[in-house]
């Protein structure tokens, strides 16, 4: 059982324990008999899952309540919770978020209406398309492009790394319109996934397995009611939904990080080592001293990050940043511990920190690599 005294700090209401402890029921009944093998079929059955059941509700604002807003918390338990259980649920889950994420704070109400319903309740799969070849971390950089067409827009170029890619029904796209240089030049747009001249133009493995794809935009004709927000202002419209989602990503890597815990005090336990168990061992309670450590402090960062966003503050830059960085980081050394303790097991195919070694990795890149995050904290005091 992972530890729970965590969701008795002051950051959590009782609504948020509740929460996390009807979550942690539903995984436990409804994860285990997913089929990874394709990749594609089983995030097609995780999202109708998580919608069915009502969990996805919690990815997106509900257009028909003028009081509905996001709760920073409730999306890091889910995430942290998710993550714990199986990698591919939690991705399944956050990219419901991220991939409407501009149409809940930027959209017509019109976007919301045609779009939510179906994301929050899992009839429809959501992307987010900002990564490019030439422009990952400096999304300034970006160089595909929507040019002016009487009352629509004309789409060319490419995306890359784009999540779900391939089997979204609809993409959050961001390119360049040219009403200023560098940042001040971008907009977004709704692409569906089923428009003509969309082209996936290459399906990406990865060393933990998700749906990944370079898309290919070959002068895609879309109405400018598609566009979300105003023109030139896509920039500020990612960064505002990275500064929400951010946070989750480093409570993805806290749930990691929480089962790698987990399954090394269930081997410290249970294996015998010189005549008594692992866990008598000093060296082996300095590896389990030093991942309780990290686990806390990831823990402290990401729900103060997100209780301030919920209390109201316009931004959280600087909080969401420390806390994707410090529990990406952390996790990456609490796993890499887990294997240690596991010795050749922990290597073995298949097994439970085997597959959180693959799955840790990228989400010290994604969503902002952790140099960056490094950038956007010293920025943040140096100002």
């Amino acid at each position: 059982m992972a530890d729970q005294t965590y969701l008795h700090w002051p950051f959590f209401e009782d609504r948020h324990r509740e929460l996390a402890a009807r979550l942690d029921a539903w995984c436990k009944d409804n994860l285990a008999g997913i089929d990874h093998g394709d990749t594609d079929a089983a995030c097609r059955e995780l999202v109708s899952r998580l919608g069915r059941n009502g969990w996805l509700e919690h990815s997106a604002i509900d257009p028909a309540s003028a009081d509905s807003k996001l709760d920073v918390r409730t999306l890091c338990l889910i995430r942290e919770t998710l993550g714990r259980h199986d990698g591919l649920a939690d991705f399944s889950f956050a990219m419901q978020g991220l991939g409407t994420g501009a149409i809940q704070l930027f959209g017509t109400q019109q976007q919301k209406e045609q779009w939510l319903p179906l994301t929050r309740s899992g009839k429809a799969i959501s992307a987010f398309a900002l990564s490019e070849p030439k422009s990952g971390s400096d999304v300034a950089n970006i160089e595909a492009s929507a040019r002016r067409d009487g009352d629509h827009y004309i789409l060319s170029g490419e995306k890359t790394w784009i999540s779900n890619g391939g089997i979204a029904d609809i993409y959050c796209v961001f390119v360049r319109t040219g009403e200023a240089p560098g940042a001040r030049g971008i907009s977004a747009f709704l692409l569906p996934g089923d428009t003509p001249g969309l082209e996936i133009a290459e399906r990406l493995n990865v060393i933990a397995p998700h749906p990944l794809a370079r898309l290919r935009f070959n002068d895609i004709k879309l109405p400018a009611s598609s566009m979300i927000g105003e023109a030139g202002r896509g920039f500020g419209i990612a960064m505002s939904v990275l500064d929400v989602f951010r946070s989750t990503v480093g409570a993805a890597a806290l749930g990691f990080a929480r089962r790698a815990l987990d399954e090394s005090l269930k081997r410290v336990s249970e294996r015998q080592l010189f005549g008594a168990a692992m866990a008598e061992l000093q060296m082996v309670q300095g590896h389990i001293a030093d991942m309780a450590l990290d686990i806390d402090a990831s823990a402290l960062l990401i729900y103060r990050a997100a209780w301030t966003k919920d209390c109201g503050a316009p931004r959280v830059t600087r909080e969401a940043a420390m806390a994707k960085l410090h529990a990406t980081e952390a996790a990456q050394r609490v796993i890499d511990s887990a294997v240690q303790l596991h010795g050749g097991d922990g290597v073995r195919s298949g097994h439970p920190v085997e597959s959180l070694y693959r799955e840790i990795r990228a989400l010290r890149i994604y969503e902002g690599a952790s140099d960056v995050q490094k950038v956007v904290i010293a920025r943040s005091v140096l100002g």
